[in-house]
Protein backbone atom coordinates (compact mmCIF):
# COMPACT_ATOMS: atom_id res chain seq x y z
CA UNK A 1 0.00 0.00 0.00
CA UNK A 2 2.84 2.41 0.88
CA UNK A 3 4.55 1.69 -2.43
CA UNK A 4 1.30 2.33 -4.32
CA UNK A 5 0.78 5.61 -2.44
CA UNK A 6 4.30 6.71 -3.28
CA UNK A 7 3.75 5.99 -6.96
CA UNK A 8 0.51 7.97 -6.92
CA UNK A 9 2.23 10.94 -5.27
CA UNK A 10 4.98 10.87 -7.90
CA UNK A 11 2.38 10.77 -10.66
CA UNK A 12 0.47 13.70 -9.15
CA UNK A 13 3.68 15.69 -8.74
CA UNK A 14 4.61 15.02 -12.37
CA UNK A 15 1.17 16.16 -13.52
CA UNK A 16 1.45 19.37 -11.48
CA UNK A 17 4.86 20.13 -12.97
CA UNK A 18 3.55 19.49 -16.48
CA UNK A 19 0.50 21.69 -15.83
CA UNK A 20 2.73 24.67 -15.01
CA UNK A 21 3.99 26.14 -18.28
CA UNK A 22 7.49 27.54 -18.51
CA UNK A 23 6.20 30.64 -20.29
CA UNK A 24 3.13 32.83 -20.25
CA UNK A 25 1.11 33.24 -23.43
CA UNK A 26 0.50 36.84 -24.52
CA UNK A 27 -3.04 38.05 -25.11
CA UNK A 28 -4.44 37.10 -28.49
CA UNK A 29 -5.31 39.87 -30.91
CA UNK A 30 -8.61 41.50 -31.81
CA UNK A 31 -9.63 43.46 -34.89
CA UNK A 32 -8.29 47.00 -34.69
CA UNK A 33 -5.21 46.10 -32.62
CA UNK A 34 -1.90 47.72 -33.50
CA UNK A 35 0.99 45.50 -34.60
CA UNK A 36 4.53 46.85 -34.76
CA UNK A 37 6.61 46.07 -37.84
CA UNK A 38 10.32 46.13 -37.03
CA UNK A 39 13.60 45.06 -38.66
CA UNK A 40 15.90 43.70 -35.93
CA UNK A 41 18.30 42.02 -38.36
CA UNK A 42 19.13 42.65 -42.01
CA UNK A 43 17.81 45.52 -44.10
CA UNK A 44 14.68 44.81 -46.13
CA UNK A 45 13.29 46.22 -49.40
CA UNK A 46 10.50 48.76 -49.13
CA UNK A 47 8.10 46.30 -50.82
CA UNK A 48 8.29 44.10 -47.73
CA UNK A 49 7.01 46.98 -45.63
CA UNK A 50 4.42 48.36 -48.03
CA UNK A 51 2.84 45.11 -49.20
CA UNK A 52 3.35 43.34 -45.87
CA UNK A 53 1.51 46.12 -44.05
CA UNK A 54 -1.30 45.96 -46.61
CA UNK A 55 -1.73 42.27 -45.82
CA UNK A 56 -1.81 42.98 -42.08
CA UNK A 57 -4.48 45.61 -42.66
CA UNK A 58 -6.51 43.03 -44.59
CA UNK A 59 -6.40 40.91 -41.42
CA UNK A 60 -8.06 43.75 -39.52
CA UNK A 61 -4.88 44.91 -37.79
CA UNK A 62 -3.25 48.35 -37.73
CA UNK A 63 0.44 48.02 -38.66
CA UNK A 64 2.85 50.62 -37.27
CA UNK A 65 6.35 50.64 -38.78
CA UNK A 66 9.20 51.17 -36.34
CA UNK A 67 10.89 54.62 -36.49
CA UNK A 68 14.21 53.13 -37.65
CA UNK A 69 12.98 50.00 -39.46
CA UNK A 70 13.65 51.28 -42.98
CA UNK A 71 17.18 52.47 -42.28
CA UNK A 72 20.32 50.71 -43.42
CA UNK A 73 23.77 50.43 -41.88
CA UNK A 74 26.06 48.15 -43.85
CA UNK A 75 24.01 44.94 -44.22
CA UNK A 76 21.82 45.64 -41.17
CA UNK A 77 18.57 47.57 -40.86
CA UNK A 78 20.28 50.36 -38.94
CA UNK A 79 22.87 50.40 -36.19
CA UNK A 80 22.61 48.20 -33.12
CA UNK A 81 21.32 51.22 -31.19
CA UNK A 82 18.63 52.00 -33.78
CA UNK A 83 17.43 48.40 -34.02
CA UNK A 84 17.49 48.02 -30.24
CA UNK A 85 15.45 51.21 -29.83
CA UNK A 86 12.81 49.93 -32.25
CA UNK A 87 12.52 46.66 -30.36
CA UNK A 88 12.24 48.46 -27.03
CA UNK A 89 9.66 50.85 -28.47
CA UNK A 90 7.57 47.93 -29.71
CA UNK A 91 7.81 46.16 -26.36
CA UNK A 92 7.14 49.18 -24.13
CA UNK A 93 4.38 50.91 -26.09
CA UNK A 94 1.17 49.72 -24.45
CA UNK A 95 -0.89 50.49 -27.56
CA UNK A 96 1.15 47.91 -29.51
CA UNK A 97 -0.36 44.44 -29.05
CA UNK A 98 2.00 42.31 -31.19
CA UNK A 99 5.27 42.56 -33.11
CA UNK A 100 6.07 41.21 -36.56
CA UNK A 101 9.60 41.21 -37.92
CA UNK A 102 9.95 42.20 -41.55
CA UNK A 103 12.71 39.65 -42.25
CA UNK A 104 15.58 37.72 -40.68
CA UNK A 105 19.17 37.72 -41.89
CA UNK A 106 21.87 38.70 -39.41
CA UNK A 107 22.12 40.77 -36.25
CA UNK A 108 19.22 40.03 -33.90
CA UNK A 109 21.49 38.56 -31.23
CA UNK A 110 23.33 41.90 -31.07
CA UNK A 111 20.23 43.47 -29.57
CA UNK A 112 19.81 41.02 -26.72
CA UNK A 113 23.14 41.87 -25.16
CA UNK A 114 21.98 45.50 -25.03
CA UNK A 115 18.69 44.71 -23.27
CA UNK A 116 18.61 43.42 -19.66
CA UNK A 117 16.64 40.20 -19.18
CA UNK A 118 14.52 42.00 -16.58
CA UNK A 119 13.36 44.37 -19.33
CA UNK A 120 12.26 41.42 -21.46
CA UNK A 121 10.50 39.92 -18.45
CA UNK A 122 8.61 43.15 -17.79
CA UNK A 123 7.67 44.15 -21.32
CA UNK A 124 7.85 40.94 -23.34
CA UNK A 125 4.23 39.90 -22.91
CA UNK A 126 3.09 40.37 -26.50
CA UNK A 127 3.37 38.06 -29.50
CA UNK A 128 6.56 38.44 -31.53
CA UNK A 129 6.59 36.74 -34.95
CA UNK A 130 9.61 35.72 -37.01
CA UNK A 131 12.04 32.95 -37.90
CA UNK A 132 15.63 32.46 -39.11
CA UNK A 133 17.83 34.99 -37.28
CA UNK A 134 14.82 35.96 -35.16
CA UNK A 135 15.44 32.66 -33.34
CA UNK A 136 17.73 34.73 -31.08
CA UNK A 137 14.83 36.93 -29.98
CA UNK A 138 12.62 33.88 -29.38
CA UNK A 139 15.37 32.49 -27.18
CA UNK A 140 15.56 35.67 -25.12
CA UNK A 141 11.79 35.92 -24.73
CA UNK A 142 11.41 32.29 -23.66
CA UNK A 143 14.17 32.79 -21.08
CA UNK A 144 12.22 35.83 -19.89
CA UNK A 145 9.09 33.69 -19.50
CA UNK A 146 7.11 34.67 -22.62
CA UNK A 147 5.85 32.58 -25.52
CA UNK A 148 6.46 33.78 -29.08
CA UNK A 149 5.72 32.61 -32.61
CA UNK A 150 8.25 31.04 -34.97
CA UNK A 151 6.60 31.81 -38.29
CA UNK A 152 6.52 33.76 -41.52
CA UNK A 153 7.16 37.50 -41.61
CA UNK A 154 6.24 40.54 -43.69
CA UNK A 155 8.36 39.29 -46.57
CA UNK A 156 6.04 36.32 -46.99
CA UNK A 157 2.89 38.43 -46.57
CA UNK A 158 4.19 40.86 -49.20
CA UNK A 159 4.46 38.01 -51.71
CA UNK A 160 1.10 36.36 -51.04
CA UNK A 161 -1.09 39.14 -49.70
CA UNK A 162 -1.61 37.14 -46.52
CA UNK A 163 -4.28 34.95 -48.13
CA UNK A 164 -2.34 31.69 -48.64
CA UNK A 165 -3.06 28.79 -46.30
CA UNK A 166 0.06 29.20 -44.14
CA UNK A 167 -0.50 32.94 -43.71
CA UNK A 168 -4.11 32.27 -42.76
CA UNK A 169 -2.87 29.71 -40.22
CA UNK A 170 -0.62 32.38 -38.70
CA UNK A 171 -3.42 34.94 -38.71
CA UNK A 172 -5.78 32.54 -36.97
CA UNK A 173 -3.14 31.76 -34.35
CA UNK A 174 -2.63 35.46 -33.61
CA UNK A 175 -6.38 35.79 -33.14
CA UNK A 176 -6.58 32.83 -30.77
CA UNK A 177 -6.99 29.59 -32.74
CA UNK A 178 -4.27 27.17 -31.71
CA UNK A 179 -3.15 24.99 -34.61
CA UNK A 180 -3.01 21.21 -34.67
CA UNK A 181 -0.31 20.24 -37.12
CA UNK A 182 -0.70 16.86 -38.78
CA UNK A 183 1.76 15.89 -41.51
CA UNK A 184 2.68 12.73 -43.36
CA UNK A 185 5.35 10.39 -42.03
CA UNK A 186 8.92 9.90 -43.20
CA UNK A 187 10.89 6.69 -43.72
CA UNK A 188 13.28 7.56 -40.86
CA UNK A 189 10.61 8.53 -38.30
CA UNK A 190 11.14 7.05 -34.83
CA UNK A 191 7.62 6.36 -33.48
CA UNK A 192 6.65 7.49 -30.01
CA UNK A 193 4.70 9.89 -27.82
CA UNK A 194 6.20 12.81 -25.90
CA UNK A 195 5.20 15.93 -24.00
CA UNK A 196 7.40 18.90 -23.34
CA UNK A 197 8.05 22.57 -23.96
CA UNK A 198 8.61 23.40 -27.63
CA UNK A 199 11.77 25.40 -28.37
CA UNK A 200 14.07 25.67 -31.34
CA UNK A 201 14.49 27.39 -34.69
CA UNK A 202 17.41 27.99 -36.99
CA UNK A 203 20.16 25.48 -36.17
CA UNK A 204 23.03 27.88 -36.92
CA UNK A 205 21.62 30.43 -34.50
CA UNK A 206 21.04 27.78 -31.83
CA UNK A 207 24.68 26.71 -32.05
CA UNK A 208 26.19 30.18 -32.41
CA UNK A 209 24.16 31.38 -29.43
CA UNK A 210 25.75 28.80 -27.13
CA UNK A 211 26.85 30.32 -23.85
CA UNK A 212 24.61 33.32 -24.35
CA UNK A 213 23.10 33.01 -20.88
CA UNK A 214 20.80 34.37 -19.60
CA UNK A 215 19.28 34.63 -23.11
CA UNK A 216 20.04 31.09 -24.34
CA UNK A 217 17.01 28.80 -23.99
CA UNK A 218 19.27 25.80 -24.60
CA UNK A 219 21.54 26.72 -21.70
CA UNK A 220 22.01 23.73 -19.38
CA UNK A 221 20.86 25.65 -16.32
CA UNK A 222 17.68 26.75 -18.08
CA UNK A 223 16.64 23.32 -19.39
CA UNK A 224 17.97 21.09 -16.62
CA UNK A 225 14.56 20.73 -14.92
CA UNK A 226 12.45 20.81 -18.09
CA UNK A 227 11.23 18.33 -20.69
CA UNK A 228 12.03 19.77 -24.11
CA UNK A 229 10.64 19.13 -27.58
CA UNK A 230 13.36 20.47 -29.87
CA UNK A 231 12.83 21.57 -33.48
CA UNK A 232 15.37 22.91 -35.95
CA UNK A 233 15.91 23.78 -39.61
CA UNK A 234 18.50 25.61 -41.72
CA UNK A 235 19.42 26.86 -45.17
CA UNK A 236 22.61 26.88 -47.26
CA UNK A 237 24.52 24.68 -44.80
CA UNK A 238 26.43 21.61 -45.97
CA UNK A 239 25.74 18.14 -44.62
CA UNK A 240 29.13 18.11 -42.93
CA UNK A 241 28.48 21.48 -41.31
CA UNK A 242 25.06 20.37 -40.02
CA UNK A 243 26.56 17.17 -38.62
CA UNK A 244 29.12 19.27 -36.76
CA UNK A 245 26.44 21.61 -35.40
CA UNK A 246 24.25 18.77 -34.21
CA UNK A 247 27.22 17.13 -32.53
CA UNK A 248 27.79 20.39 -30.65
CA UNK A 249 24.26 20.11 -29.28
CA UNK A 250 25.09 16.61 -28.04
CA UNK A 251 28.37 17.73 -26.48
CA UNK A 252 26.58 20.54 -24.66
CA UNK A 253 24.32 17.94 -23.05
CA UNK A 254 21.20 19.35 -24.65
CA UNK A 255 19.99 16.13 -26.23
CA UNK A 256 19.96 14.50 -22.76
CA UNK A 257 17.06 16.82 -21.82
CA UNK A 258 15.12 16.41 -25.07
CA UNK A 259 12.00 14.22 -25.04
CA UNK A 260 11.23 14.56 -28.75
CA UNK A 261 12.89 15.96 -31.86
CA UNK A 262 11.30 17.66 -34.86
CA UNK A 263 13.61 17.87 -37.86
CA UNK A 264 12.51 20.57 -40.26
CA UNK A 265 13.56 21.21 -43.83
CA UNK A 266 17.15 21.86 -44.87
CA UNK A 267 17.17 23.93 -48.04
CA UNK A 268 19.81 24.84 -50.62
CA UNK A 269 22.52 22.28 -49.90
CA UNK A 270 24.43 19.74 -51.97
CA UNK A 271 24.43 15.97 -51.31
CA UNK A 272 27.57 14.79 -49.55
CA UNK A 273 29.64 11.69 -50.20
CA UNK A 274 27.91 8.79 -48.50
CA UNK A 275 24.64 10.65 -47.78
CA UNK A 276 21.84 11.10 -50.27
CA UNK A 277 20.28 13.88 -48.21
CA UNK A 278 20.36 15.63 -44.84
CA UNK A 279 17.83 13.31 -43.23
CA UNK A 280 20.03 10.29 -43.93
CA UNK A 281 22.90 11.87 -42.02
CA UNK A 282 20.74 13.06 -39.11
CA UNK A 283 19.09 9.65 -38.83
CA UNK A 284 22.53 8.09 -38.44
CA UNK A 285 23.35 10.56 -35.67
CA UNK A 286 20.02 10.30 -33.85
CA UNK A 287 18.82 6.78 -34.59
CA UNK A 288 20.04 5.45 -31.25
CA UNK A 289 18.06 7.97 -29.20
CA UNK A 290 15.08 6.33 -27.49
CA UNK A 291 12.75 9.27 -28.11
CA UNK A 292 10.21 10.08 -30.84
CA UNK A 293 11.82 11.78 -33.84
CA UNK A 294 10.13 13.06 -36.97
CA UNK A 295 11.78 14.17 -40.17
CA UNK A 296 10.88 16.64 -42.91
CA UNK A 297 8.42 18.59 -40.73
CA UNK A 298 7.23 21.79 -42.46
CA UNK A 299 9.33 24.35 -40.62
CA UNK A 300 11.94 25.89 -42.90
CA UNK A 301 13.38 28.84 -44.82
CA UNK A 302 11.10 27.85 -47.67
CA UNK A 303 8.11 29.93 -46.62
CA UNK A 304 5.76 27.69 -48.59
CA UNK A 305 6.40 25.01 -45.95
CA UNK A 306 6.86 27.01 -42.77
CA UNK A 307 4.13 26.22 -40.24
CA UNK A 308 3.71 28.64 -37.31
CA UNK A 309 5.06 27.16 -34.06
CA UNK A 310 4.67 28.54 -30.55
CA UNK A 311 8.02 28.80 -28.79
CA UNK A 312 7.83 28.06 -25.06
CA UNK A 313 4.46 26.34 -25.31
CA UNK A 314 3.70 22.90 -23.82
CA UNK A 315 3.08 20.48 -26.68
CA UNK A 316 2.27 16.86 -27.32
CA UNK A 317 4.16 15.12 -30.11
CA UNK A 318 2.88 11.88 -31.61
CA UNK A 319 5.08 10.21 -34.20
CA UNK A 320 4.24 7.13 -36.24
CA UNK A 321 5.69 5.78 -39.44
CA UNK A 322 2.70 7.12 -41.37
CA UNK A 323 2.00 10.50 -39.72
CA UNK A 324 3.07 13.11 -37.19
CA UNK A 325 0.76 15.18 -34.99
CA UNK A 326 1.84 18.21 -32.95
CA UNK A 327 -0.71 19.60 -30.47
CA UNK A 328 -0.30 22.85 -28.52
CA UNK A 329 -1.50 22.43 -24.94
CA UNK A 330 -1.69 25.98 -23.63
Amino acid sequence: MKKLLSLLLVAVAAHVLWAQPVCKAPQFLRAGDKIAVIAPSSAAPSKYFDDGCSALRSWGLVPVVGPNAKKQYHLWAGTVEQRKNDLLWALRDTTIKAIMCVRGGYGASQLLYEIPLDTLKRYGGKWLVGYSDITALHSGLVCAGHMSIHGSMCGRLAKTGGTDSLSVMLRDLLFGTLPRHTVKGHKWNVPGHAQGVLIGGNLSVLVNFAGGAPYDFLDRDFIKDKDIILFFEDVSESISRVSSMFYQLKVRGIIDHVRGIIVGHFDEYEPSKGYADMCDMLHEFMGRNDIPICYDFPTSHDEQVNYPLIEGCPVTLNVTEKSVTLDFNR
